[in-house]
């Protein structure tokens, strides 16, 4: 959202892919087995990867390896002056609504080094006759780890719907609000 003009793929678009289609260089120097590698987000006008894990270390320590194998793999393929790096810069914060007002969800993520995006839900208990604002405000509570796993695809969904201006996913009732940059 913030930069329109950028190339951008997903971890549905693998190694060979966003080189070719990138305009990045010569797919062909990939190896084999590297050419199926899938960063979560590459962005090729900027010249960037993100890895996206959950908020702790192991996590972390994980993601830290896959940006450095996806860059290795990558910089092997591009041409000079064409050469990636890990994304910086990458925060933020949005508040899903389920079922109606049952369980207001809070995602946020931050970039705490190069190229890895750790990312955390949270969730406000229901409090009848609350304005979500008011709900957001609300001390907020870690999500067990199955409710997260069960919703997590639901969420994406209604997320990229959200962004892409798609259409709403089967079952999910609730609503996506989006943060806004006013200055």
């Amino acid at each position: 959202m913030r930069h329109p003009s950028s190339v951008i793929f997903l971890d549905n678009v693998n190694l060979y892919s966003i080189v070719k289609r990138g305009k990045l260089g010569d797919p062909e120097r990939l190896s084999e087995f590297v050419r199926l590698f899938r960063p979560d987000i590459t962005d090729t006008r900027l010249l960037v990867l993100f890895e996206l894990k959950p908020d702790d270390e192991e996590s972390r320590s994980e993601g830290r390896e896959q940006v450095g194998r996806h860059l290795a793999a990558l910089n092997e393929a591009v041409d000079p002056g064409k050469q990636l790096v890990g994304g910086t810069g990458f925060e933020g914060t949005l508040f899903l609504e389920f079922e109606n007002g049952g369980a207001l969800w809070k995602l946020s993520w931050r970039t705490p080094e190069p190229g890895v995006t750790l990312y955390r839900w949270s969730y406000r208990r229901k409090k009848p006759g609350a304005s979500w604002k008011e709900r957001a405000a609300q001390r907020e509570e870690e999500l067990p780890r199955e409710e997260v796993e069960q919703r997590g695809e639901l969420a994406e969904q209604a997320l990229r719907a959200a962004y892409e201006g798609g259409e709403r996913p089967k079952g999910f009732q609730g609503q996506v609000y989006l943060p806004a940059d006013c200055r």
